[in-house]
């Protein structure tokens, strides 16, 4: 697959940094998707299993540099995952899900990398692509991987807007990903038969009980009120 890509650029002229994809069928077959012309957003899992720095590369090459190395120098290692945030409700079709951000609290630790740029209190546009963060780590295996990546998830906290957080948690602990059982119709599938529900976090739920006990007896009822309510009149009325 890789020779097939390496002829398709330069059958093209193509010279680079650029991605192939193929689609793969169960006998070995290969078939072309498409080719794009720049890097994925995927490239942070390649970065950490090669240890390359592809931005630095694709930069370096078009002022006219040459590779520093070729291709049987390059060494992977290890294994990586990423999963691309984005503001959207996947128990909703993957509807968009604008607003502010009223909390967030980010990953770290060894062998975790976030390429973020959003805060508590930014705005969620409806202009631009949803996507709020590339979440990826790396382990010395697949299974130490996905552990990996769990806990990142696990520490992940998104208040304020829809995410597909819980739906990367389910397809992390669904057994047949866990085995690299894989097709195009997967992701259909997953959410048929396990749909998707993002769990409150518990800090949440205990607000939440709090706000549910009755008042005491000859007070005024405070009047009700929220955070959220009050942000989307305000972005209602502008």
């Amino acid at each position: 697959m890789g020779e097939a890509a390496i002829r398709a650029a330069r059958a093209a002229g193509y010279f680079n940094a650029g991605t192939v994809e193929f689609l793969a069928s169960n006998d070995g077959s290969f078939y072309f998707l498409e080719m794009n012309t720049r890097l994925q957003v995927e490239h942070p899992v390649t970065e950490l299993v090669t240890g390359l720095d592809l931005v630095r590369l694709q930069i370096e090459i078009a002022a006219g540099a040459r590779l520093p190395f070729t291709q049987d120098q390059i060494q992977l290692r290890g294994a990586a995952i990423e999963c691309r945030l984005y503001a959207e409700d996947p128990a909703n079709n993957f509807f968009p899900s604008p607003g502010r951000i009223e909390q967030l609290a980010e990953p770290a630790g060894p062998g975790v990398r976030l390429d973020s740029g959003v805060y508590a209190g930014w705005n969620v546009p409806l202009d631009y692509d949803p996507m709020l963060a590339k979440l990826i780590v790396w382990h010395d295996t697949r299974d130490l991987a996905i552990a990996r990546m769990l806990r990142a998830l696990g520490e992940y906290r998104i208040i304020g807007i829809e995410s597909n957080l819980a739906l990367f948690r389910a397809i992390l602990n669904e057994p047949a990903f866990r085995a690299g059982d894989l097709h195009t119709g997967y992701l259909d599938q997953l959410l048929r038969d396990h749909p998707i529900r993002e769990e409150a976090p518990p800090e949440l739920a205990a607000v939440a009980a709090l706000a549910a006990r009755p008042k005491p007896e000859g007070r005024p009822a405070a009047q009700a009120s929220s955070r959220w309510l009050s942000e989307n009149r305000k972005d209602l009325f502008r």
